[in-house]
């Protein structure tokens, strides 16, 4: 019997047969040999395949990152001094894929940690309240993070335990990212009223954070971690001292840090995409008065002693705005977005009461083809 081909069948194989001649499709044998690696500017990775060494961890379930960022900042006018500085930050991690690994499905396992060094210009020329540079802190070498997490309820929740650095999933703006200052990464508030400006970079601590994400339009973030990092008094953020060094002071002795954080997509699949969120975090630890002694006299009294009384408790509300305004070809990468970040905290023992920032990001103005 013959086989029988309908006319929109043999036009298929004619347009395939003529496009193979033309040069368009590479014939079968061609097909079939391995694509030549990607160059220098192509690839994702630096080192990209290592010679199949990622390729074949990933079968195994490991992953592996190795980032360096380096800068050189400086100021020409202003400040106590004018100058220039270099920092540099490399960030080194090992993940674990607990289904490839051990046939454990859901689990993912982290450790990272951070060697920092240079001078810090903020600390140098500038002596002002917001930091030049994320990435500027103390030098040293040292165990960031180190955490296990599982998801159930069909992969719409997930809880994670262990040595966490809270900046990387709570009170984040993604278009302020871009910008260079650290008040548009970790805001002023917290990194100015917590002790040692809170479980953020180059600091962790130990915590639970749990995350349900019903649909692709809500997700509740909420968590409890140790309040103070390095486990020093609160003006001392005790980098360099002892096991802080290294990361190794896993203090349980002081306060808890509570937050929770609600957000909700706009339009996530289609239209103009945004990001609201709204959240507060409660601190119950003890915070140094801003008003009064404890002898109970103004600290702006000449008869003050000059020692602040001890507050128990802190609190602060906060909330963060993403949103694209314009984008005139839904495929296309050009798009102007607009941000917005508001918290405030009680101006009794806290040092910032309010702080707002905001701003415009425009991606690809530049003509020409984009992805």
């Amino acid at each position: 019997m013959r086989a029988s081909r309908s006319p929109k069948a043999v036009r298929a194989f004619g347009l395939a047969v003529a496009a193979l001649w033309l040069g368009r499709v590479p014939p079968a044998d061609a097909q079939s040999t391995p694509a030549a690696p990607p160059g220098l500017w192509e690839r994702s990775n630096l080192l990209d395949d290592l010679g199949g060494v990622r390729t074949a961890l990933s079968k195994l379930g490991i992953s592996y990152g190795l980032t360096s960022t380096d800068e050189v900042l400086g100021n020409v006018t202003g400040g106590v001094h004018r100058g220039a500085d270099y920092d540099g930050l490399m960030q080194f991690s090992i993940g674990v894929d607990t289904a490839k690994a051990l046939e454990w499905p859901g689990g993912t396992f982290n450790i990272s940690g951070l060697e920092i060094r240079g001078r810090n210009l903020s600390t140098d020329n500038l002596d002002t309240l917001q930091i030049a540079s994320t990435i500027e802190a103390l030098d040293t070498t040292r165990l960031w993070e180190l955490w296990y997490q599982q998801s159930f309820a069909a992969g719409k929740a997930d809880i994670k335990l262990g040595l966490q650095s809270i900046d990387q999933e709570f009170l984040i703006s993604n278009q302020a990212l871009l910008f260079l200052n650290e008040a548009s990464g970790w805001p002023m508030v917290p990194f100015y009223d917590l002790y040692a400006g809170g479980p953020t970079y180059p600091l962790s601590s130990l915590g639970v954070r749990l995350r349900a994400r019903p649909n692709d339009t809500w997700t509740v973030l909420s968590g409890v971690f140790q309040d103070n990092p390095p486990g020093g008094p609160f003006n001392d953020d005790s980098q360099l001292r002892g096991s802080s060094r290294w990361g190794g002071n896993f203090n349980l002795n002081t306060g808890a840090l509570f937050i929770t954080e609600l957000q909700y997509a706009l339009n996530p699949s289609a239209g103009l995409p945004g990001s609201y969120k709204l959240g507060f975090w409660y601190d119950t630890g003890p915070f140094p008065s801003q008003l009064y002694d404890t002898m109970g006299l103004s600290l702006a009294n000449p008869a003050s002693n000059g020692l602040a009384r001890l507050i128990h408790d802190n609190f602060s509300l906060y909330a963060v705005m993403d949103q694209t305004i314009w984008r005139p070809n839904p495929k296309d990468a050009q798009q102007l977005g607009v941000f917005l970040r508001v918290m405030g905290a009680p101006g009794d023992r806290n040092l910032i009461s309010f702080a707002v920032n905001g701003g415009f990001t425009f991606k690809a103005p530049l003509p020409g083809p984009r992805q």
